[in-house]
């Protein structure tokens, strides 16, 4: 029976995480790393190298691939990417995202058609051949998992927003895919799910933050009584990454200062 340490423990364990430059992929790609993780960075900025770096001071082994999840093309040469580099993946997090800001009435196709496309098609473009690759090794003994996937979802997978349909929808597909995917892979040995952030100091909520009316009213409602921070999530990924959760899949776990208890 492992201890309990051990059943959180990430030792020899390889995992792709996107959208970790900054923020909230940051600090789960830095938490993976902290539990014994190698890590793969998949990011639009390749220049940018801070994750790559701290993760390395942690004496793990870290690689950069270039990837715009914008770009179903990128999506795809991805995966067969880092398999060409003699890299195994077991993990995956789907952290990359970004976020348009319009009236309802007068939001541009474009601008929906790039929300979609980087918050949840490439989410599930990438879960679906990370998991074709794990599927197709043999079972591992004794009934144990192959791998998971831990996708970023939202609050807004639960509730509507103000000034971002496409955010709200793409975060609610994330969630319902989370289930659709666990369905099929958790007796397979693949666990699947998600974690909905609150609201988070981060860039992605800048405009939110700085709002003389809507920060405060986010404040005010949340009971926890601040923005969330990046390394609120640390935690939660390792938990979901590791075999602490063997049993848990299809779960969308929220992290929100007590937000959806109100």
């Amino acid at each position: 029976m492992p201890s309990i340490l051990d059943l959180f423990s990430l030792a020899g364990q390889t995992a792709l995480v996107t959208g970790a430059t900054r923020g909230i992929g940051q600090a789960l790609a830095l938490a993976l790393a902290e539990a014994g993780a190698d890590v793969l960075l998949a990011q639009r900025d390749v220049a940018n190298t801070e994750t790559k770096s701290q993760i390395e001071a942690l004496g793990r082994k870290c690689s950069i691939y270039p990837c715009d999840f914008g770009k179903p093309a990128d999506v795809a040469a991805l995966l067969p990417a880092v398999l060409a580099d003699g890299h195994a993946p077991t993990i995956l997090v789907n952290c990359a995202g970004i976020q348009r800001r319009h009236p309802a009435a007068a939001f541009p196709d474009a601008d929906w058609a790039a929300v979609l496309q980087v918050n949840l098609t490439a989410v599930f473009a990438l879960s679906r051949d990370f998991g074709a690759r794990l599927l197709a090794l043999p079972a591992p003994a004794g009934g144990r998992r192959r791998g998971s996937v831990v996708n970023v979802a939202s609050i807004m997978s639960f509730q509507g927003g103000i000034l971002v349909p496409a955010y709200a929808a793409a975060k609610g597909g994330v969630a319902q895919l989370t289930k659709a995917l666990s369905n099929e892979w958790a007796a397979k040995g693949i666990n699947v799910n998600a974690i909905a952030p609150g609201y988070v100091e981060t860039e992605l909520t800048k405009a939110l933050v700085e709002d003389p009316v809507r920060g405060p009213s986010i404040l005010e409602r949340t009971p926890a009584g601040r923005w969330g921070r990046p390394e609120d999530f640390k935690g939660a990924v390792v938990y979901l990454a590791s075999a602490a959760s063997e049993f848990v899949s299809g779960e969308i776990l929220t992290v929100d200062g007590g937000w959806m208890g109100r």
